[in-house]
């Protein structure tokens, strides 16, 4: 509200300002682009808000989401273990995990901890120890997991309700200027008509950019989620079959 009412607002950005001020000022003749949105109506503060949050949520996914991804590439970080475990040099594939610093590291640091725990154990079988290794990389991914999908929930969320009160402000508009119409008809409502028009193309303009940017990076985010994930997934599998080929 305070954007909207101070800023696009100002009465210096208009024309015709309203001498009255108050909550919601009928400023006219807006000078310049952006204050132009002003004309949107009482809506506009809530898209605004709307935009903020996204804005918001997408910072924030992308730093920790861009954290989890770790340095590197995941496929060659995975090789690389893969070479070492091949050479049973368990030390070296744990170092290779400290370097990639990711998520996908942090489980197959855990995962090769227990790999170097099991290859001493005298008193499991193989499948016991495949298993616990296993479960192992298991419980370190439902740690990682939720923490990648943390907070998608609100761009899912404001992409739809972004468009739901843009169609409001829409709505309001149009009331506006038929509203206008009845009352004054011909042309002495144009002004009030295109006013209302106006307003109604404001909050749908609003509404829109908000839902498009929440859903493009929605699918940005959970499209690096699923690399990360099937990343994860191939390290459980690597490790299982590296131990179950080498330590029969």
């Amino acid at each position: 509200y305070g954007i909207w009412r101070f800023v696009l607002g100002n009465p210096s950005n208009f024309a015709k300002p309203d001498p009255a001020g108050g909550f919601w000022p009928k400023h006219e003749g807006p000078i310049g682009g952006l204050v132009k949105m002003y004309e949107g109506g009482i809506i506009v503060p809530v898209l605004i808000a709307c935009f903020l949050i996204v804005l918001v949520f997408v910072i924030e996914r992308f730093m920790t989401i861009s954290k989890a991804t770790g340095s590197g590439n995941i496929a060659e970080f995975i090789r690389k273990v893969q070479y070492h475990l091949a050479n049973k040099n368990v030390d070296q594939a744990i170092a290779e995990c400290d370097k990639q610093k990711g998520s996908v590291g942090n489980v197959m640091k855990a995962g090769l901890r227990k790999y170097k725990e099991m290859i001493t154990d005298t008193e499991l079988s193989t499948e016991q120890k495949v298993l616990n290794i296993q479960k192992e990389v298991e419980e370190a991914t439902a740690l990682e997991l939720p923490m990648l999908e943390k907070n998608l929930v609100f761009l899912s969320t404001l992409a739809s309700v972004a468009t739901l009160i843009g169609l409001l402000g829409t709505v309001i508009g149009m009331i506006t200027s038929f509203s206008a119409l009845g009352a004054e008809g011909g042309g002495s409502a144009a002004a009030e008509l295109s006013r209302g028009i106006s307003e109604a193309l404001y909050n749908t303009a609003l509404g829109i950019g908000t839902s498009a940017v929440a859903i493009i990076m929605y699918n940005v985010f959970t499209t690096k989620i699923d690399g990360i994930t099937y990343g994860i997934d191939e390290s459980g599998f690597t490790l299982t079959q590296s131990f179950a080929t080498l330590y029969k």
